[in-house]
């Protein structure tokens, strides 16, 4: 016995793939499908159609297809309301919830679409009937941990739309849709001048610039870059860990990063020992922004995310040294905290740190854009897969990377500097 159900996709769903994709699921499954109805867009702004009746063996089978289906836009024709489940005590979710994607998601309540807020993977998907800033309906996503007893969890994928982001129709440049594709032979010299034109814009619109950073990043002496990046405000909030900000501050401190001298290359006498010697000093003035004010820190991109009021974020881990008093080392209180960074930014630069990375790309909604460096080529390809559609990989040395990003985003369009003006917006300034 055929078990059926009929399902429509609208959208540029030819030249963003999104066909291909279904067919493809479809078939993969084991599954058979019949198309009703497909109508083509016939101009740039046309949106096509399709409807398809979609056929398995047995209901499970069915079910699995739907689900591929729905990962990609598909919703059931004539769709019920959004079934929701009060959960019953904290922490606890009904057994069929719905686990959110990163795409920009609505869900169908009281007869309407409803956008959910605050979007990004493996979520429980909540609705607020009176939470709305008219007191109409809300709808949000809260992870597992902060799911409270008698919320109204969604659990059935009928009245839940999945938008994954379209091919844009100019191209997208460096960032074209879904390109995903990594190589260290592509023209990287072009590739950072696009870049760094996206973050002019991005800071001239008043958006958001997230920077998240390993330590390889002051290793390599790409640290001074990345500091007057900050200092000229391109930098609106900074994700990193306990090692990046110590070697930072040791570099500021000693002339050091874990031991070695950044310019010459040289290892002191007991220049292993500064690390630990930098934590120490951190301590004993009561923090990072306090030993900036007393002066015991004089430069650096700890001391200009200090100086320039950057939001930053210290995420730690079980090998912390110290750690430095800023460190957040509750897992779950430091994934809430780079979380509120991740849904505020417009563009997240991801340099030589692949766990922070992930973490970090775990928050956030497919639409982002996404730039991922690193020396490894399976470093960049994994962080591309957490679901970016606009992401630029590039392979190569993060110490070249910043230094050249940093020269072509502080160049003005006809060789001046980029300085920020009386309200802190960056433009161009006559050499």
């Amino acid at each position: 016995m055929s078990h059926s159900r009929t399902v429509e996709i609208e959208g540029h769903i030819i030249d963003s793939g999104t066909m291909q994709r279904c067919f493809g699921a479809v078939m993969d499954l084991g599954g058979s499908f019949d198309v009703e109805q497909f109508d083509v867009g016939t101009h740039e702004e046309a949106e096509s159609y399709c409807r398809m009746a979609v056929s398995a063996e047995s209901p499970e089978t069915l079910q699995a297809i739907l689900h591929e289906l729905h990962q990609n836009g598909a919703v059931l024709e004539d769709p019920s309301d959004v079934e929701l489940v009060t959960a019953p005590a904290d922490k606890v979710v009904p057994p069929d919830f719905y686990s959110t994607t990163n795409h920009p998601t609505e869900v169908l309540y009281d007869g309407e679409w409803i956008d959910v807020e605050r979007i990004e993977m493996d979520c429980a998907l909540i609705v607020d009937p009176e939470g709305g800033p008219d007191g109409g309906p809300r709808a949000y996503t809260k992870v597992l941990n902060a799911v409270e007893e008698g919320d109204l969890v969604a659990t059935d994928q009928s009245g839940i739309r999945v938008n994954p982001p379209e091919r844009p129709r100019s191209g997208g440049g460096a960032f074209g849709f879904m390109q995903g594709g990594v190589s260290s032979e592509r023209p990287s010299e072009s590739t950072i001048r696009e870049v760094a034109e996206e973050l002019r814009e991005v800071t001239e619109a008043d958006g958001n610039v997230m920077v998240v950073a390993g330590p390889a990043v002051i290793h390599s002496g790409a640290g001074d870059a990345l500091a007057e990046l900050v200092e000229a405000g391109y930098v609106d909030s900074l994700s990193a860990g306990n090692g990046f900000a110590t070697h930072d501050l040791e570099r500021s401190l000693y002339g050091t990063s874990l031991g070695m001298d950044v310019e010459t290359l040289e290892h002191p006498r007991k220049g292993h020992k500064h690390h630990i010697w930098t934590i120490s000093e951190i301590i004993r003035a009561g923090g990072i922004e306090a030993a900036v004010e007393d002066g015991i820190v004089t430069e650096g991109v700890m001391y200009q995310c200090v100086k320039n009021d950057v939001d930053t974020v210290l995420a730690g881990s079980i090998r912390d040294d110290g750690p430095l008093p800023d460190t957040i080392t509750d897992a779950v209180e430091a994934q809430d905290a780079i979380r509120e960074q991740a849904h505020d930014a417009d563009i997240v630069l991801m340099l030589a740190t692949l766990l922070h990375s992930v973490a970090v790309g775990n928050c956030l909604p497919s639409t982002t854009k996404t730039v991922c460096v690193d020396i490894n080529p399976a470093t960049v390809t994994q962080l591309l897969d957490r679901g970016s559609a606009q992401a630029v990989g590039m392979v190569t040395d993060i110490g070249t990377f910043v230094p050249t990003l940093a020269e072509f985003v502080l160049e003005g369009e006809d060789g001046g500097i980029a300085v920020a003006d009386g309200d802190g917006h960056p433009h161009a300034e006559e050499e």
